[in-house]
């Protein structure tokens, strides 16, 4: 009743459990009026479940991360691109950040040349997780059986905002993690040094972990030759979104200004089901499962590092 309502539906939706009185997941996905299918499930869960979906012959859209581990999704996408991706059958990843509005202007921004040659950056996003929170109060995050906690879950946005807006990828990372919250197990925060493919360099820093709601950033600078790019995460008088602040000029500097509405998880589900009815030819190609496995990899690196240098591209092709 309340989808039906909130959906503004003429009539009721016909619900599917694992209830022994109802049709389940095999009776869901064997409806030929079904497409394509949304799967927002615990991390553990998903991959069985997107490969069932596909079996079945539909379309898949799944949520972040791709999956646990690197060796995983590759596996994941093995089997995808072998078997399913030759029928014509689309999985894309859920990544909403990589849809966003304000990333995609400063993504512009930066590959456009605007700012110059990129030679240093900085993302930093810090936030303050308690056991009250609605986002750890569910079972699978507050006992995840999978690589770092909510860095990996939540942190791989961070990574999709990087793999978005740097002019290449990251061929490095050495860094450290750490716990400071116990119930934030097995970690909650990581400093790492990344170096891009093109021999500019950054500094990630990642959070949640801050003693009170009060230290809160979510912040990332790329500076160029010619100028510099703050992208921030925040809100202004009326919405939530990203501000893009783009400073220009050695001699008389000029600055612009932007705010954009926060509208990633709209705009990534309405290109899928453009990809669904149309082709993927004429849809924006955004949630490769392949680009999806670069965002896990940088939070592996940063987990496993130790302060030894990562190699990146070696990571995923060997893992």
């Amino acid at each position: 009743e309340a989808a039906q309502q909130t959906l503004k539906l003429n009539s009721g939706l016909t619900v599917y459990s694992d209830a022994p009185d109802r049709e389940g997941l095999n009776e869901l996905l064997a409806r030929s009026d079904i497409q394509a299918v949304i799967v927002a499930l615990p991390l553990g869960q998903q991959p069985d479940i997107v490969i069932k979906a596909l079996k079945a012959g539909k379309h898949v859209l799944s949520e972040k991360p791709v999956v646990k581990d690197v060796k995983a999704a590759l596996e994941l996408v093995k089997t995808y691109d072998t078997e399913y991706k030759p029928k014509g059958l689309i999985w894309r990843v859920a990544e909403n950040v990589e849809c966003e509005p304000g990333v995609r202007a400063a993504a512009e921004v930066i590959h456009s040349g605007k700012i110059g040659k990129v030679a240093f950056f900085r993302l930093s996003s810090v936030s303050y997780i308690d056991q009250e929170s609605k986002w750890y109060k569910s079972s699978w995050r507050t006992l995840p059986d999978y690589q770092g906690g909510f860095l990996l879950d939540s942190g791989v946005h961070s990574m999709a905002v990087l793999r978005t807006i740097l002019p290449s990828p990251v061929a490095s990372l050495s860094g450290h993690a750490s716990l400071t919250k116990p119930y934030l197990l097995p970690h909650d925060s990581i400093q790492s040094v990344l170096a891009l493919d093109s021999g500019a360099h950054g500094l990630l820093e990642l959070s949640f972990a801050a003693p009170s709601s009060a230290r809160f950033e979510s912040l990332t600078v790329i500076t160029g030759t010619e100028g510099f790019l703050e992208l921030t995460f925040g809100k202004n008088e009326a919405d939530v979104g990203w501000a893009v602040k783009t400073v220009v000029g050695t001699k008389d500097p000029k600055e612009e200004k932007q705010f954009y509405k926060m509208q990633g998880v709209e705009i990534e589900i309405e290109w899928f089901v453009q990809a669904v009815l149309k082709g993927e030819q004429n849809s924006v190609v955004v949630g490769e499962p392949r680009r999806a496995i670069r965002d896990v990899a940088l939070i592996q690196a940063a987990l496993t590092s130790g302060g030894a240098p990562v190699d990146i591209k070696k990571l995923v092709e060997e893992a």
